[in-house]
């Protein structure tokens, strides 16, 4: 739950798994304003976790593909449904019930 609670971490999950296997200026384009630092980061993250895959290829330039470990698809399958509610709800509405 740490690591899922941080910034971007479940988003890159539902974004890898949409994807398939992605390379990192793939997942970058889909992130508005994420800093490349925070998005390594978090990657590095995920893959230390169990949740990504990264394949690592002996090309010029190098080439590096994440895609969702078994752990990382039903992780996935669970998300979706959250962050489109996330996205659906209006934001206003969540304050006006919370007071």
């Amino acid at each position: 739950m740490d690591l899922l609670s941080r910034r971007y971490a479940m988003q890159l999950v539902c974004v890898v798994g949409a994807i398939g296997p992605a390379r990192y200026g793939d997942i970058e384009e889909t992130f508005d304003g994420v800093s490349s630092s925070t998005l390594s980061t978090r990657l590095d993250e995920l893959v230390e976790a169990g949740i990504l895959a990264r394949e690592q290829y002996a090309e010029i330039p190098p080439r590096v593909e994440y895609e969702l470990t078994e752990t990382g698809e039903e992780l996935g399958q669970h998300l979706e449904p959250l962050l489109k509610w996330a996205e659906d709800t209006d934001q206003e509405e969540l304050f006006r019930n919370r007071e």
